[in-house]
């Protein structure tokens, strides 16, 4: 079995060759290079190529174009978070955000040239048959699209300034957050091409992971903010957005991070019964954000 700094070293050299090949103006490939560089943990690509490692490492290369383009997808999505009309961030991981380092306009561009160019990337790829390229295209519109990532920012930044349900709450996260995760899962079990009953449970699998993730995102805020005061004025409570321990307060936050760890951790064993093999490495992302 192979360690997540593994699959990320393949990951970061098919995604650096893939930018030195590409034939793009050097004045929009920068923003576009330096978002995707920097330091994101690659979470949504390594979970794709941890399903096809599991089921064999052979298809760790088939699933390289659609784990970058999946990347291109979720860096587009933080640079236009970032801009003044939405969350209006300076910083990201510490260093200035793409609207601060290069402009506004340069900014929006990039991230749509990484939005168009991820389509591409998957439509292109020779190692993919037809009916496959298809239906991940299909299933990643579903999850960044108008029902889905797009959709869920709309409602976070519609509902600032008001007190939302912990239903509402979920619901916009899922969309915002836990489509992409789900994606991940599902495509590498597509590429993999594992049954239909073992792709349900890796989209549940999904589906509770990215709920975890929020409510630990949430939680790494208060815990930053009680070290940090300073940090509240980057939180979103200060941007008057709900979040799980507004909500539920700090410990029940904690008791519901470790229930739907709990349910992810089901949901890999269920998969290990179901195909036969060993999806063991999935476990290395639910310790990544389990709190005590």
């Amino acid at each position: 079995m192979m360690r997540a700094s593994d699959l990320r070293r393949i990951f970061e050299e098919a995604l650096r060759q893939y930018l030195l090949a590409v034939q793009t103006p050097l004045e929009l490939l920068k923003p576009m290079v330096y978002s995707l560089n920097s330091g994101g943990k690659r979470l949504r690509p390594l979970m794709l190529l941890t399903i096809l490692e599991a089921i064999d490492p052979r298809l760790i290369d088939k699933g390289l174009a659609t784990a970058i383009a999946l990347e291109f997808i979720h860096t587009y999505s933080l640079i236009h978070d970032d801009l003044p009309a939405m969350d209006n961030d300076d910083l990201r991981r510490g260093q200035p955000t793409s609207h601060v380092k290069f402009n506004e306009a340069t900014a929006i561009l990039a991230g749509d040239a990484l939005l168009t160019d991820a389509f591409g990337l998957i439509a292109q790829d020779r190692q993919l048959d037809p009916a496959l390229k298809t239906q991940l295209i299909a299933d990643l519109v579903y999850a960044a699209g108008s029902t889905g990532m797009v959709a869920g920012q709309l409602d976070d930044v519609s509902h600032q300034d008001q007190s939302v349900s912990i239903d509402h709450l979920k619901q916009t996260h899922l969309m915002k957050t836990g489509y992409l995760f789900i994606f991940a899962v599902k495509a590498g079990g597509r590429i993999g091409k594992i049954n239909e009953k073992a792709i349900d449970l890796l989209s549940q699998f999904g589906h509770h992971f990215g709920t975890a993730y929020q409510i630990h995102n949430d939680l790494k805020d208060i815990l930053a903010i009680e070290s940090d005061p300073d940090s509240l004025l980057k939180s979103d409570e200060a941007n008057h957005k709900s979040t799980y321990p507004s909500l539920l307060g700090v410990q029940e936050s904690k008791d519901q991070l470790k229930h739907e760890l709990h349910l992810a951790a089901s949901c890999i064993q269920a998969l290990n019964h179901q195909t036969g093999l060993n999806f063991s490495g999935l476990e290395q992302f639910l310790g990544a954000i389990s709190i005590e």
